[in-house]
């Protein structure tokens, strides 16, 4: 069973429920709208069915299905790849603190996300996660 402890510090459990659900907040210290725009603010859920609202609403499980899946949020309309399934809460907790440690240490590409690039906000995000900034949308 993978451990919660293994989650980077710059990721804080935002919200924990009975069922298994699970919200991660990137650094919300930072997304305060002084260092960057709080509705910014990069989540990560991991969430029994697939979830059919974005964040800020309640998720529903009107799949009935037993599948966890793994999202990024970068905001409330932006996901990275739209999510990844999987058959156990615990292999998609692996994957999530995967993702988590892969946004943290700079490895996620989010620029490819945007459809309108946001290169102030871009260069801002990659100072706090270690990126190198590639200094133009769609590059990596």
């Amino acid at each position: 069973m993978t451990d919660l402890a293994a989650l980077p510090d710059s990721w804080d459990i935002w919200a924990e429920g009975e069922d298994g659900r699970l919200v991660l907040a990137y650094r919300p210290d930072i997304f305060n709208g002084n260092d960057l725009p709080a509705p910014c603010l990069p989540t990560l859920y991991l969430t029994h069915g697939k979830r059919t609202r974005r964040p800020g609403q309640n998720p529903t499980d009107t799949t009935g299905r037993n599948d966890w899946y793994v999202t990024l949020y970068l905001e409330p309309e932006i996901t990275l790849d739209g999510g990844t399934q999987f058959s156990t809460r615990s292999d998609a907790l692996s994957a999530a603190l995967e993702l988590a440690r892969q946004f943290d240490a700079g490895e996620i590409d989010y620029r490819d996300c945007y459809q309108v690039p946001r290169e102030q906000y871009f260069a801002r995000l990659d100072e706090f996660t270690g990126r190198e900034s590639v200094g133009e949308s769609g590059g990596g």
